[in-house]
């Protein structure tokens, strides 16, 4: 069996616009080996040469002289891009994490990630509950993931939630699956059982005259004409 590798990911960002000049200023991924998390991780913090804007600032927490001394994107890109490219994608609202990472790739001279090796769980998450709230937030009260650790947005611990998010989203179906085909299975056997006891029953006199005495009463019956 081939193990299926998966690569939870999350960025931060100075803010909401990489075609405004926007930059990554942190990384969080997670692996995962079929559904089930590892100890093999990436972090870490990108200096991205420009200001933090005050409103990703509110969200994230995360200021511009912290990242001051943080390696540029430039240094980090190849061992980021080793530990994705042969990996799945899984992202909550990947076209906007997608987006700032290809730009990043692209200012620095690399590849860019095609959306077809991406899993967005927002996209899952709609299709899976239609009308109901999709974000990170709402997903983990959803499915009793605790909060408590997070006092704001990161992208490691956001990582960390959503592969908590995503192995309930695609986890809960597989069970269900399963749980009907064993059913499924369970059903067949039981209906090919064999050597059941044979059930002999003894008519007395009265039952047989009062089961005649039922037959003569029918007029025109079905067996007399194929008799």
């Amino acid at each position: 069996m081939t193990n299926l590798r998966e690569v939870i990911l999350d960025t931060e960002s100075t803010g909401l616009d990489y075609k405004q000049g926007d930059r990554i200023i942190e990384i969080g991924c997670i692996e995962l080996i079929n559904k089930v998390k590892t100890n093999n991780y990436y972090h870490t913090y990108v200096n991205p040469e420009r200001g933090v804007s005050k409103g990703a600032y509110n969200v994230h927490g995360i200021s511009g002289d912290f990242l001051k001394d943080k390696p540029l994107f430039s240094d980090i890109a190849k061992d980021f891009y080793a530990f994705i490219k042969d990996a799945t994608l899984v992202i909550h609202n990947a076209k906007f994490d997608i987006g700032f990472i290809n730009n990043e790739f692209y200012l620095v001279g690399m590849p860019k990630i095609s959306m077809s090796g991406v899993i967005d769980t927002l996209l899952v998450a709609r299709k899976k509950f239609p009308g109901s709230p999709a974000s990170l937030d709402a997903l983990c009260k959803r499915f009793n993931i605790s909060l408590d650790k997070r006092d704001k947005h990161g992208a490691l611990i956001d990582s960390e939630l959503l592969a908590m998010v995503y192995v309930e989203l695609i986890g809960n179906e597989q069970t269900k699956f399963q749980f009907q085909t064993e059913n499924n299975k369970n059903s067949h056997i039981n209906l090919q059982k064999e050597n059941f006891p044979i059930r002999e029953f003894q008519l007395s006199e009265d039952e047989k005259n009062s089961h005649n005495k039922m037959l003569t009463n029918i007029s025109n019956p079905l067996w007399k004409k194929y008799n």
